[in-house]
């Protein structure tokens, strides 16, 4: 009969009670149903996406039950056996027991998104009856929302709110971001985030975050507007003018919204409007100090004086490449220097980085390589003065080469450490593609490989490949050692069979870890210290011994062994008992056939020599081996001829 079954056969039974009873079967029904119950803090969690939640639970259960499962189901069914969540493969990982079969059934969910959002209950299972505890845990997943205004006026105050679309359960400290990077001095409990007197500076993208949460939200672009700022001129050509020529003066500035009037003067004097001003068949007259004055709706500002001087030596020199597409290795390319100067220049020198390379207004390169990568520029000369050309950068594709792996933290690795392996290669363009091979085989792709919490099986020699669209190449081999602390330490016992009295039976330990195991102590148990040391033991009493194995990085006890000794006999209980019994039935067939021919001699002897009990079995109920003393009789039918004590393997329960 479930629970519930026992509740209503209970409500009946109290209907037809007289009082007494009826009290007793009510304090009865209290107490019995009282004990049943599953109890959730809290009800309901409202949780960032991508975050942990912690589901905390205690449970009850009736004395005399024996919890045999415990486990988390998701939405159940009235009807339907629920649902292991641990067994499900969208959870086995993200799911953690943090309880225990007591009475804590508290666990752990990580990385929560929106299809998390669930009524999540706790299931146990006892020897007797069933239980699942309602109502359960209610997630709810949010991200998180920047609300701001798309502008405000430099100097105003403006307030930014990061909203979720549910209140959040745990206390929260929020973290504000702007073009990415923290505002380390904005973090508060309050969710909104206030910039008093804003600046320019402050425009950007906006987005907000939890404390100890990795989620952020999207960005919310905030526009300052101001009046304009840093107002200058440009000419164009600028240096020397020579008269006859033709002269553009442009006004540029800084202000949100752009600025779209534009004032120019000459000296003091109103000479014309907008951005550009220009000036033909420039002559000695027009030399003067010129500015511009920025206007937008915010206010406005005049730039710094330029002036114009007729005449000039080069000026707007470059550099241009022949053939200007992708460069590979073995091609030949060709540098041309252009210069604007008055008289044009004649003279020109190469440059790689400071380096002297070569003269001429072109520059080749046959049979390029990778070597020839870097920055060019030329310097144009005439006598007037001089000018550099901004640097050109030639960039030779070439494929992989010197491939390499990093380990980091390429330390003693332990189990349970998170080692990373870089792989590092030149080429150009940089590799983009890159494979991991743990020996011969494939296990993972990109520039990183991870390994979190590695064990003994990830020991092995480990390889990348990289790879551009020029060719390919592998890293030689880097080998992982991961070092473990023993494990599977077990007792085997060396001899069999018979063994006279007085010599020892061997123990011997073994274990299996990295570096192997080199101090191991034997322990009878109930006794606190150890009983002797090294790999092997020599038993000499009764009792149950067991081994630790140590290295560097922990130890591990074995499994106990039984030693027995009774009387002149020791037996090592390990299946020999079973194999005794079959030889005992052997041995009386054949004895009762010799008795046919010898029977008066024989049965006159077996009158006069027979014991209380006539076989020499050994229950064979154990898994581990003892040893037992037996005494054997001349005239028994497993016709043994012993005088002295002998160890006997023999198997009997663990305890």
């Amino acid at each position: 009969m479930s629970v519930g079954e026992t509740g209503v056969a209970m409500m009946m039974s109290v209907r037809m009670a007289p009082p007494l009873l009826l009290i007793v079967l009510i304090m009865i029904h209290r107490v019995s149903s009282a004990v049943w119950g599953v109890s959730y803090s809290p009800l309901h969690i409202c949780a960032v996406k991508n975050s942990s939640v912690i589901m905390s639970c205690t449970f009850t259960y009736p004395t005399g039950h024996q919890i045999m499962e415990v486990f988390w189901t998701k939405n159940p069914v009235k009807g339907e056996e629920p649902p292991d969540l641990s067994e499900d493969p969208e959870y086995s990982q993200r799911l953690q027991y943090l309880g225990d079969k007591q009475q804590s059934c508290t666990i752990r969910l990580s990385h929560v998104t929106q299809k998390d959002q669930h009524k999540y209950c706790f299931r146990f299972i006892t020897d007797i009856d069933k239980w699942t505890g309602d109502p359960g845990v209610t997630l709810t997943v949010t991200d998180l929302q920047v609300e701001a205004p798309e502008r405000v006026t430099e100097g105003h105050n403006v307030s930014l709110t990061c909203k979720s679309s549910c209140t959040l359960t745990d206390r929260a400290t929020f973290i504000w971001y702007r073009n990415s990077q923290p505002l380390t001095e904005r973090r508060d409990r309050n969710n909104q985030l206030l910039l008093q007197s804003v600046r320019r500076e402050d425009a950007g993208r906006y987005s907000c975050a939890l404390h100890g949460h990795s989620y952020i939200s999207p960005a919310a672009h905030l526009s300052v507007t101001y009046a304009p700022k840093n107002v200058s001129v440009s000419i164009s050509p600028s240096g020397v003018i020579v008269e006859g020529d033709s002269v553009t003066l442009s006004c540029s500035s800084d202000s949100n919204p752009p600025a779209l009037n534009f004032s120019w003067f000459k000296g003091g004097m109103f000479v014309g409007s907008g951005r550009i001003y220009s000036i033909s068949n420039i002559s000695s007259g027009h030399s003067e100090e010129y500015k511009c004055k920025s206007i937008n709706e915010h206010g406005e500002k005049y730039s710094a004086a330029v002036t114009l001087n007729v005449m000039y030596p080069p000026k707007n020199v470059s550099v241009s490449i022949n053939g200007s597409g992708v460069i590979v290795e073995g091609d030949s390319v060709t540098l041309i220097c252009s210069s604007d100067s008055n008289p044009p220049a004649l003279n020109f020198s190469w440059f790689k980085g400071r380096t002297f390379v070569g003269s001429g207004r072109i520059y080749n390169i046959s049979k390029i390589s990778s070597d020839h990568s870097g920055e060019y520029k030329c310097k144009s000369r005439n006598e007037h003065g001089e000018k550099y050309s901004e640097a050109v950068t030639l960039h030779v594709m070439y494929p992989p080469r010197n491939v390499s792996v990093s380990i980091n933290g390429s330390g003693v690795i332990v189990e349970g450490d998170s080692v990373t392996l870089i792989c590092s290669s030149d080429s150009n363009p940089p590799a983009l593609n890159f494979s991991w091979f743990q020996g011969g085989m494939f296990v993972g792709s990109g520039r990183i490989y991870n390994i979190s919490k590695i064990s003994s099986d990830h020991s092995g020699d480990y390889k990348c490949k990289s790879r551009n669209e020029h060719g390919e190449k592998y890293s030689a081999a880097v080998t992982l050692h991961v070092m473990y602390p023993p494990r599977n330490v077990s007792v085997s016992i060396t001899g069999s069979g018979v063994i006279v009295e007085g010599d020892s039976v061997t123990l011997i330990c073994s274990s299996d870890s990295n570096p192997p195991a080199l101090i191991f102590s034997w322990f009878k148990e109930n006794q606190s210290s150890a009983v002797g040391y090294g790999q092997s033991f020599s038993a000499l009493q009764s009792g149950r011994f067991y081994c630790e194995a140590h290295n560097q990085h922990g130890s591990q006890r074995s499994d106990s062994v039984t030693v027995t000794v009774k009387g002149p006999l020791v037996i090592l209980h390990i299946s020999v008992g079973v194999i005794c019994g079959a030889a005992v039935i052997i041995t009386m067939l054949i004895w009762r056939s010799r008795m046919k021919k010898r029977k008066n001699s024989l049965e006159a002897q077996m009158n006069h020599s027979r014991p209380d009990h006539d076989r020499c079995t050994s229950d064979a109920k154990s898994t581990e081996p003892i040893y037992e003393n037996v005494t054997m009789n001349h005239s028994r039918p497993c016709d043994v001829e012993v005088t002295e004590p002998v160890y006997e393997n023999t198997m009997h329960d663990k305890p």
